[in-house]
């Protein structure tokens, strides 16, 4: 694993921002809890690739646009290992750790549910095949901004735009960006024009909610035929039962993304489903 290279100036203001927690409390808020709770967990094991998480942690989460316009990925990427075929966020251990389980929950808030590996933005954009896409359940629209800086054009939509409303699933903290791209209200949206779109489900909800369902049949009603989920298979945490039948009694499976990288405890996917 490649340690993360910082110049002398970076490594003092980091260094500086650590010696303050009262600045890390008012500026980097969820750094600090990360902090302050990450050493009390169990790691992975090595407790070098941890302290090298750790590092990325507080550069990338502290460093904003500056350091990276993927921070999300630049975090993880050096703690992704492959096992059974599957390419997973587990820091070396098929187990993963409590300690990548808390750092998962926080990036998950600050970034998306499902992370943009370069490899997934390329695979989607190569399977859009150049046609606009409109993202249902956008969330901060991270994913949003990694498709829009390959060239795609996409509009993203929200229940509720976590720049404009208040979203438990991605709250506003000092120190963070409230969205990554555009994310207009989903009582915006409307489905008249969107046939030569490509509709994109990342992380719909689970547990029920009807929303990928919904999204996926007013879709097929104005002509669409192509769709890119991302998520968890039927029975999972992702998008409801209705979803899933209309996607097998409708729909083919054309592609499957063998690069897409998960949390070693998800089960989620990047699949491309035209219809039929």
């Amino acid at each position: 694993m490649a340690e993360l290279e910082l110049t002398d100036e970076r490594r003092e203001q980091l260094a500086a921002l650590l010696d303050s927690e009262q600045r890390l409390r008012a500026e980097f808020p969820k750094v600090l809890e990360y902090l302050d709770m990450a050493p009390r967990l169990p790691g992975t094991g090595d407790s070098r690739a941890d302290r090298a998480f750790d590092l990325r942690f507080v550069h990338y989460m502290t460093g904003g646009r500056s350091v990276s316009e993927n921070p999300y990925w630049d975090i993880v990427a050096p703690s992704v290992s492959k096992y059974k075929g599957r390419r997973l966020v587990d820091g070396g251990n098929a187990q993963g750790s409590a300690r990548l389980a808390f750092s998962q929950m926080i990036l998950q808030s600050v970034y998306a549910y499902a992370i943009p590996a370069p490899e997934t933005i390329k695979w989607i954009s190569d399977f859009c095949e150049s046609r606009p896409i409109v993202e249902l359940g956008a969330g901060r629209g991270y994913w949003a901004n990694q498709l829009s800086r390959l060239g795609l054009t996409i509009d993203a939509y929200e229940v509720e735009p976590p720049d404009t409303t208040e979203n438990i699933s991605f709250p506003r903290a000092a120190g963070q960006v409230d969205v990554w791209h555009s994310v207009r209200s989903l009582g915006e949206f409307h489905l008249d024009d969107r046939a030569g779109h490509v509709l994109f489900l990342c992380w719909p909800p689970g547990w029920g909610n009807t929303m990928a369902s919904s999204a996926l049949s007013a879709f097929e009603q104005a002509g669409g035929d192509r769709l890119v989920y991302v998520g968890e298979p039927k029975g999972g945490k992702t998008g409801d039962e209705a979803f899933f039948d209309a996607l097998s009694e409708d729909w083919t499976l054309e592609s499957v993304d063998s690069s897409f990288v998960s949390w070693w405890n998800l089960a989620d996917v990047a699949q491309g489903w035209c219809r039929r």
